[in-house]
């Protein structure tokens, strides 16, 4: 009984700060999400369930149209003036309260011009500027499209509340930090909870820039040169400069035939005078060589 009474005595500080931890763990976890949720501007758990349809209504009131739209779209038109067009399209998005995020003009084939822009316009004056545009010229294509990001757009602002909430709640603990390891240790820990924020930050960023500027491309082209007309029946000068031109032809073919043609004449022309030389001698010859009357040959003529 002794024994048993002195190890339970033993024990019961054990037990005790076991379960004052466990209530400081459970204190800083509720105090954590408690921090996270007024960062967030949601209510307490006690008032959630109760209070979470009038906060939801409280939401979609705040948003001027309910949802965050995307809108982008492409146009191609024929022109009779690129530049004139451009300069009317960059007035229209500035117009507009937009930009030209991006221009690039080009010559094809030295005949005609060929632009390309980038708009960025208002939301509400997408549809606006889209008409203008069109009606510069003959268009020739047209598309757009528009995606909805509502669910992305409130999923990052919830991510980026509950993350200031949790860099907030390390400076604090470091703050309250006084061993040099549990500084080094959160140190790190807000390090990586910044560069998480930041993260996020820059998604909201972006989203925010592409729902409240719609994106056109614009592209202007000029048609091409029109053939040049034949004429009807041709003159006398017409004639003249044909006939000049094949007879000029004519004496280009016969001086390339003549030039191809001069190896293998002179060629010829050499074995020629051979063959006469050699024709000349040989009866000479046959002449001194034939036998005379009487099976003699004919005396040598006298010195």
């Amino acid at each position: 009984m002794a024994g048993l009474l002195a190890l339970s005595g033993c024990g019961a500080p054990d037990s005790a700060s076991d379960a004052s931890s466990g209530d400081s763990k459970r204190a800083f976890g509720a105090e954590e999400r408690g921090a996270a949720d007024a960062a967030a501007g949601k209510p307490a758990q006690g008032s959630q369930a109760a209070g979470g349809s009038a906060s939801l209504r409280k939401k979609s009131d705040a948003l001027p149209s309910g949802t965050h739209v995307i809108r982008t779209a492409s146009l191609s038109v024929e022109v009779r003036n690129v530049p004139k067009a451009a300069a009317v399209a960059r007035s229209a998005a500035e117009g507009s309260g937009g930009l030209v995020a991006d221009e690039k003009t080009e010559r094809v084939d030295d005949t005609h011009d060929m632009s390309r822009l980038v708009l960025r316009v208002p939301q509400g004056e997408y549809e606006a500027v889209l008409k203008r545009l069109a009606g510069t010229g003959k268009l020739l294509s047209r598309t757009s499209s528009a995606k909805d990001v509502t669910d992305q757009v409130v999923d990052v602002e919830s991510r980026i509340a509950t993350q200031r909430a949790s860099v907030a709640r390390v400076r604090k603990l470091m703050d309250q930090a006084r061993k040099l390891s549990d500084v080094v240790t959160l140190e790190g820990e807000l390090s990586s909870r910044q560069a998480s924020l930041e993260s996020l930050l820059a998604q909201q960023a972006s989203l925010k820039d592409r729902t409240t500027l719609a994106t056109i491309t614009l592209e202007l082209t000029e048609p091409e040169a029109a053939a040049k007309e034949v004429e009807d029946d041709p003159g006398f000068l017409d004639a003249l400069g044909g006939g000049w031109h094949a007879f000029v032809t004519v004496l280009l073919w016969l001086a390339m035939a003549v030039g191809a043609a001069a190896p293998f004449l002179a060629a010829a022309a050499v074995l020629l005078l051979l063959w006469r030389l050699l024709r000349r001698r040989l009866p000479g010859r046959r002449a001194r060589r034939t036998p005379g009357p009487g099976g003699s040959s004919p005396a040598p003529p006298a010195s």
